[in-house]
């Protein structure tokens, strides 16, 4: 696994770095998984299925969102 800050992160909407941005973004609880074909569009991949990277992307994405939907 590459060093953390050598990591190039896949902004892809549904990727997991989007899909961790978001969770945290609306208030969702932490809960790793992406969209290969987009945003709710085909297989849903669970963290059980996730590569190290991909977990990593997901947090990555989830602990540096630092926007919140306002209700």
């Amino acid at each position: 696994m590459p060093d953390f800050y050598d990591m190039i992160f896949d902004a892809k909407h549904g990727g997991p770095m989007d899909r961790g941005s978001s969770d945290r973004y609306y208030g969702r609880s932490y809960d790793p998984h992406y969209w290969p074909e987009g945003t709710y569009i085909g297989k849903r991949v669970e963290l059980a299925d996730m590569t190290a990277d991909q977990i990593t992307e997901y947090t990555y994405g989830y602990n540096n969102e630092t926007d919140r939907k306002e209700w």
